[in-house]
Protein backbone atom coordinates (compact mmCIF):
# COMPACT_ATOMS: atom_id res chain seq x y z
CA UNK A 1 0.00 0.00 0.00
CA UNK A 2 0.91 3.66 -0.90
CA UNK A 3 -1.31 5.23 2.19
CA UNK A 4 -1.00 6.55 5.52
CA UNK A 5 -2.77 8.22 7.62
CA UNK A 6 -6.47 7.73 9.70
CA UNK A 7 -8.04 11.39 8.82
CA UNK A 8 -5.06 12.84 7.80
CA UNK A 9 -4.35 10.65 4.69
CA UNK A 10 -1.33 10.63 2.34
CA UNK A 11 -0.42 8.87 -0.85
CA UNK A 12 2.46 8.76 -2.29
CA UNK A 13 3.42 8.34 -5.89
CA UNK A 14 6.44 7.82 -8.07
CA UNK A 15 9.39 6.15 -9.67
CA UNK A 16 13.41 7.87 -8.98
CA UNK A 17 13.85 7.95 -12.61
CA UNK A 18 10.16 8.05 -13.73
CA UNK A 19 8.83 11.60 -15.00
CA UNK A 20 8.15 12.42 -11.04
CA UNK A 21 7.68 11.65 -7.86
CA UNK A 22 4.53 12.94 -5.98
CA UNK A 23 2.27 13.70 -2.69
CA UNK A 24 -1.37 13.90 -2.46
CA UNK A 25 -3.41 14.83 0.32
CA UNK A 26 -6.38 14.06 1.93
CA UNK A 27 -8.51 16.01 4.03
CA UNK A 28 -6.13 18.88 5.23
CA UNK A 29 -8.33 21.66 6.93
CA UNK A 30 -9.31 24.67 4.62
CA UNK A 31 -7.82 27.61 5.04
CA UNK A 32 -3.95 27.36 5.85
CA UNK A 33 -1.95 29.50 4.28
CA UNK A 34 0.67 27.33 1.56
CA UNK A 35 2.45 28.12 -1.23
CA UNK A 36 5.45 26.79 -2.61
CA UNK A 37 8.08 29.20 -1.01
CA UNK A 38 6.56 27.38 2.58
CA UNK A 39 8.45 24.01 1.84
CA UNK A 40 12.14 24.74 0.36
CA UNK A 41 13.71 25.21 3.94
CA UNK A 42 13.01 21.73 4.81
CA UNK A 43 13.85 20.44 1.01
CA UNK A 44 17.24 21.94 1.20
CA UNK A 45 17.45 19.99 4.76
CA UNK A 46 17.13 17.18 2.54
CA UNK A 47 19.29 17.95 -0.66
CA UNK A 48 22.36 16.36 -0.86
CA UNK A 49 25.55 18.61 -1.70
CA UNK A 50 26.96 17.61 1.81
CA UNK A 51 30.02 15.28 2.06
CA UNK A 52 29.07 11.60 1.86
CA UNK A 53 26.22 12.48 -0.18
CA UNK A 54 25.00 11.50 -3.56
CA UNK A 55 25.86 13.87 -6.17
CA UNK A 56 22.64 14.05 -7.75
CA UNK A 57 21.53 16.91 -7.71
CA UNK A 58 17.56 18.14 -8.67
CA UNK A 59 15.92 21.02 -8.44
CA UNK A 60 13.06 19.53 -5.72
CA UNK A 61 10.25 22.31 -6.88
CA UNK A 62 7.54 21.72 -5.76
CA UNK A 63 4.55 22.23 -8.24
CA UNK A 64 0.80 22.43 -6.43
CA UNK A 65 -1.30 20.92 -8.97
CA UNK A 66 -4.51 21.00 -6.40
CA UNK A 67 -5.91 22.04 -3.25
CA UNK A 68 -4.75 25.67 -2.64
CA UNK A 69 -6.52 28.96 -3.72
CA UNK A 70 -5.32 31.80 -3.18
CA UNK A 71 -2.36 30.97 -1.27
CA UNK A 72 -4.30 28.96 1.76
CA UNK A 73 -5.49 25.25 1.41
CA UNK A 74 -9.12 24.63 -0.04
CA UNK A 75 -10.38 21.84 1.67
CA UNK A 76 -9.76 19.28 -1.59
CA UNK A 77 -7.33 17.16 -2.02
CA UNK A 78 -3.52 18.56 -2.18
CA UNK A 79 -1.53 17.19 -5.14
CA UNK A 80 2.19 18.05 -5.07
CA UNK A 81 4.46 17.29 -8.05
CA UNK A 82 8.32 17.11 -8.33
CA UNK A 83 9.81 16.56 -11.82
CA UNK A 84 12.96 14.26 -12.20
CA UNK A 85 15.14 16.13 -14.20
CA UNK A 86 18.90 15.12 -13.53
CA UNK A 87 18.45 10.89 -14.07
CA UNK A 88 21.32 8.78 -15.72
CA UNK A 89 18.83 5.69 -15.95
CA UNK A 90 22.16 3.73 -17.86
CA UNK A 91 24.14 3.21 -14.53
CA UNK A 92 21.83 0.98 -13.76
CA UNK A 93 21.47 -1.28 -16.68
CA UNK A 94 23.38 -4.36 -15.29
CA UNK A 95 21.13 -4.51 -12.25
CA UNK A 96 18.51 -5.88 -14.87
CA UNK A 97 19.75 -9.34 -14.44
CA UNK A 98 22.00 -8.78 -11.05
CA UNK A 99 20.35 -7.43 -7.88
CA UNK A 100 22.43 -5.15 -5.58
CA UNK A 101 22.97 -7.34 -2.11
CA UNK A 102 21.17 -5.62 0.51
CA UNK A 103 18.75 -3.69 -1.91
CA UNK A 104 15.21 -3.89 -3.03
CA UNK A 105 16.53 -4.92 -7.01
CA UNK A 106 15.72 -8.89 -5.52
CA UNK A 107 12.56 -8.87 -4.24
CA UNK A 108 10.97 -6.52 -6.45
CA UNK A 109 12.09 -8.20 -9.01
CA UNK A 110 10.13 -11.53 -7.47
CA UNK A 111 6.84 -9.38 -6.63
CA UNK A 112 6.42 -8.04 -9.71
CA UNK A 113 7.65 -10.67 -12.42
CA UNK A 114 10.38 -7.98 -13.41
CA UNK A 115 8.20 -5.59 -14.31
CA UNK A 116 9.44 -3.35 -11.73
CA UNK A 117 11.42 0.03 -12.79
CA UNK A 118 14.76 -0.80 -11.22
CA UNK A 119 16.22 2.72 -12.38
CA UNK A 120 17.38 4.14 -9.65
CA UNK A 121 15.79 2.08 -7.20
CA UNK A 122 12.66 2.72 -8.97
CA UNK A 123 9.46 3.42 -6.52
CA UNK A 124 12.02 1.60 -3.27
CA UNK A 125 13.95 5.03 -3.85
CA UNK A 126 15.19 7.23 -1.45
CA UNK A 127 14.06 9.59 -3.97
CA UNK A 128 10.17 9.27 -2.95
CA UNK A 129 11.67 10.23 0.68
CA UNK A 130 11.14 14.15 -0.78
CA UNK A 131 7.24 13.32 -0.91
CA UNK A 132 7.33 12.74 2.93
CA UNK A 133 8.99 15.62 3.70
CA UNK A 134 6.38 17.71 1.51
CA UNK A 135 3.66 16.37 3.22
CA UNK A 136 5.11 16.87 6.87
CA UNK A 137 5.82 20.50 5.79
CA UNK A 138 1.99 21.08 5.91
CA UNK A 139 2.02 18.44 8.76
CA UNK A 140 3.73 21.04 10.78
CA UNK A 141 1.79 23.37 10.32
CA UNK A 142 -1.06 21.79 11.24
CA UNK A 143 0.61 20.67 14.73
CA UNK A 144 2.39 23.83 15.10
CA UNK A 145 2.48 23.99 18.74
CA UNK A 146 4.45 21.03 18.94
CA UNK A 147 8.23 21.58 18.25
CA UNK A 148 9.33 18.70 16.35
CA UNK A 149 13.90 18.32 15.67
CA UNK A 150 15.33 15.12 14.54
CA UNK A 151 19.52 15.36 14.38
CA UNK A 152 22.29 12.48 13.30
CA UNK A 153 23.67 11.40 16.63
CA UNK A 154 26.22 9.13 15.27
CA UNK A 155 27.69 7.67 12.42
CA UNK A 156 29.38 4.37 11.18
CA UNK A 157 29.26 3.76 15.02
CA UNK A 158 31.23 6.67 15.98
CA UNK A 159 30.01 10.26 17.46
CA UNK A 160 32.62 12.21 15.25
CA UNK A 161 30.63 11.90 11.95
CA UNK A 162 32.85 13.68 9.94
CA UNK A 163 35.80 11.59 10.54
CA UNK A 164 33.39 8.52 10.06
CA UNK A 165 32.50 9.57 6.58
CA UNK A 166 35.89 10.58 5.70
CA UNK A 167 36.77 6.89 6.68
CA UNK A 168 34.30 5.27 4.74
CA UNK A 169 35.04 7.43 1.47
CA UNK A 170 38.58 6.21 1.92
CA UNK A 171 37.37 3.05 1.47
CA UNK A 172 34.98 3.14 -0.71
CA UNK A 173 32.13 1.57 1.54
CA UNK A 174 28.97 3.03 3.51
CA UNK A 175 28.23 3.55 6.89
CA UNK A 176 24.68 3.77 8.62
CA UNK A 177 23.69 6.12 11.33
CA UNK A 178 21.74 6.54 14.26
CA UNK A 179 19.03 9.33 14.54
CA UNK A 180 17.65 11.06 17.50
CA UNK A 181 14.01 12.96 17.45
CA UNK A 182 12.47 15.41 20.34
CA UNK A 183 8.79 16.69 19.96
CA UNK A 184 8.54 19.26 22.98
CA UNK A 185 5.32 20.78 24.38
CA UNK A 186 3.35 17.28 23.67
CA UNK A 187 -0.12 17.64 24.75
CA UNK A 188 -1.40 14.89 27.23
CA UNK A 189 -4.03 11.96 25.50
CA UNK A 190 -2.67 11.62 21.84
CA UNK A 191 -2.73 8.68 20.64
CA UNK A 192 -4.85 5.07 21.32
CA UNK A 193 -4.21 2.02 23.44
CA UNK A 194 -2.86 -1.02 21.28
CA UNK A 195 -2.83 -0.54 17.52
CA UNK A 196 -3.31 3.21 17.35
CA UNK A 197 -0.69 3.82 19.89
CA UNK A 198 1.52 6.43 19.25
CA UNK A 199 4.49 3.92 19.19
CA UNK A 200 2.70 2.07 16.74
CA UNK A 201 2.03 4.98 14.49
CA UNK A 202 5.16 6.47 14.46
CA UNK A 203 6.91 2.84 13.78
CA UNK A 204 4.66 2.33 11.12
CA UNK A 205 5.54 5.23 9.25
CA UNK A 206 9.72 5.65 10.29
CA UNK A 207 9.69 1.66 8.51
CA UNK A 208 8.58 3.28 4.93
CA UNK A 209 11.75 5.47 4.99
CA UNK A 210 14.36 3.11 3.25
CA UNK A 211 17.30 1.96 5.26
CA UNK A 212 15.31 2.63 8.56
CA UNK A 213 16.04 -0.97 10.59
CA UNK A 214 15.12 -0.53 14.08
CA UNK A 215 13.46 2.10 16.44
CA UNK A 216 13.40 2.60 20.49
CA UNK A 217 11.53 5.00 22.29
CA UNK A 218 13.08 6.98 25.67
CA UNK A 219 15.38 4.26 27.23
CA UNK A 220 14.23 1.80 24.47
CA UNK A 221 16.48 -1.61 25.25
CA UNK A 222 18.58 -0.25 27.98
CA UNK A 223 14.85 -0.72 29.54
CA UNK A 224 15.55 -4.81 29.52
CA UNK A 225 18.50 -3.75 31.94
CA UNK A 226 16.55 -1.57 34.43
CA UNK A 227 14.88 -2.66 37.30
CA UNK A 228 11.22 -0.76 37.52
CA UNK A 229 12.91 1.22 40.27
CA UNK A 230 15.00 2.75 38.44
CA UNK A 231 12.85 2.91 35.19
CA UNK A 232 9.29 4.30 36.57
CA UNK A 233 9.44 7.96 36.06
CA UNK A 234 8.71 9.60 38.90
CA UNK A 235 5.42 12.44 38.28
CA UNK A 236 6.12 15.58 39.92
CA UNK A 237 3.13 17.77 38.93
CA UNK A 238 -0.74 17.77 37.90
CA UNK A 239 0.32 18.61 34.19
CA UNK A 240 2.28 15.41 34.29
CA UNK A 241 5.52 16.02 34.19
CA UNK A 242 8.00 13.71 35.58
CA UNK A 243 11.56 13.92 37.05
CA UNK A 244 13.25 11.32 34.51
CA UNK A 245 11.92 10.76 30.60
CA UNK A 246 12.69 7.20 30.56
CA UNK A 247 9.57 6.09 28.95
CA UNK A 248 10.20 8.60 25.92
CA UNK A 249 6.51 10.93 26.32
CA UNK A 250 4.70 8.38 25.97
CA UNK A 251 2.26 5.91 29.08
CA UNK A 252 -0.26 3.09 27.47
CA UNK A 253 0.61 5.09 23.93
CA UNK A 254 -0.87 7.51 25.02
CA UNK A 255 1.32 11.41 25.18
CA UNK A 256 2.06 11.89 28.91
CA UNK A 257 2.98 15.24 28.05
CA UNK A 258 6.80 15.16 28.48
CA UNK A 259 8.84 15.46 25.49
CA UNK A 260 8.15 12.49 23.08
CA UNK A 261 11.80 10.92 22.58
CA UNK A 262 13.18 8.25 20.11
CA UNK A 263 15.83 7.15 18.14
CA UNK A 264 16.01 4.99 14.58
CA UNK A 265 18.68 3.39 12.98
CA UNK A 266 19.84 3.36 9.40
CA UNK A 267 21.50 1.18 7.70
CA UNK A 268 24.42 1.93 5.47
CA UNK A 269 23.70 2.70 1.46
CA UNK A 270 23.35 -0.67 0.00
CA UNK A 271 25.35 0.67 -3.37
CA UNK A 272 29.20 0.72 -2.63
CA UNK A 273 32.30 0.80 -4.16
CA UNK A 274 33.51 -2.26 -3.64
CA UNK A 275 32.60 -5.59 -5.72
CA UNK A 276 30.07 -7.85 -4.08
CA UNK A 277 28.97 -11.23 -5.01
CA UNK A 278 25.33 -11.45 -6.14
CA UNK A 279 23.35 -13.84 -8.61
CA UNK A 280 22.77 -13.97 -12.13
CA UNK A 281 19.23 -14.06 -13.07
CA UNK A 282 20.11 -15.13 -16.86
CA UNK A 283 23.10 -17.89 -15.76
CA UNK A 284 21.73 -18.58 -12.27
CA UNK A 285 24.88 -18.24 -11.14
CA UNK A 286 26.87 -15.92 -8.54
CA UNK A 287 28.96 -13.12 -10.00
CA UNK A 288 30.54 -10.34 -9.38
CA UNK A 289 28.80 -7.32 -9.39
CA UNK A 290 30.41 -3.70 -9.63
CA UNK A 291 27.51 -0.81 -9.24
CA UNK A 292 27.74 2.42 -11.29
CA UNK A 293 26.06 5.37 -10.68
CA UNK A 294 25.32 8.10 -7.66
CA UNK A 295 24.72 7.33 -4.46
CA UNK A 296 25.14 8.26 -0.78
CA UNK A 297 27.97 7.09 1.44
CA UNK A 298 26.42 7.80 4.70
CA UNK A 299 22.07 8.33 3.59
CA UNK A 300 21.92 8.62 7.28
CA UNK A 301 23.01 12.35 6.95
CA UNK A 302 19.58 13.46 4.82
CA UNK A 303 17.32 11.37 6.99
CA UNK A 304 17.26 13.91 10.02
CA UNK A 305 14.00 16.22 8.15
CA UNK A 306 11.93 13.03 6.91
CA UNK A 307 11.91 11.60 10.13
CA UNK A 308 10.73 15.06 11.34
CA UNK A 309 8.16 15.26 9.04
CA UNK A 310 6.92 11.58 9.62
CA UNK A 311 6.53 12.75 13.05
CA UNK A 312 4.62 15.82 12.10
CA UNK A 313 2.45 13.61 9.61
CA UNK A 314 1.63 11.20 12.73
CA UNK A 315 1.35 14.00 15.31
CA UNK A 316 -1.29 16.07 12.93
CA UNK A 317 -3.52 12.97 12.57
CA UNK A 318 -3.71 12.44 15.88
CA UNK A 319 -4.79 15.59 16.37
CA UNK A 320 -7.53 16.22 13.98
CA UNK A 321 -8.96 12.83 15.24
CA UNK A 322 -9.00 13.91 18.83
CA UNK A 323 -10.67 17.58 17.28
CA UNK A 324 -12.88 15.22 15.39
CA UNK A 325 -13.66 13.29 18.65
CA UNK A 326 -14.22 16.37 21.26
CA UNK A 327 -16.78 17.47 18.90
CA UNK A 328 -18.81 14.98 18.69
Amino acid sequence: MNSFGTFFRVHIFGESHGAAVGICIDNCPAGIDLNEEDFLHDISRRKSGAKGTTPRKEEDTPEIISGVFNGKTNGAPITILFKNTNVISKDYSNLIDMPRPGHADFTAKIKYGGFNDYRGGGHFSGRLTLCLVAAGVIAKKICSTISIQAKLVEAGGKSNIEEAIEEALLVKDSIGGIVECVAGNMPVGLGEPFFDSIESLISHIIFSIPAIKGIEFGTGFSAAKMKGSEHNDSIIDASGKTEKNNAGGINGGISNGNNLVFRVAVKPTSSIGIPQETINFKSGQKETLEIKGRHDVCIALRVPVVVEAATALVLADLMLLDQVTKRK
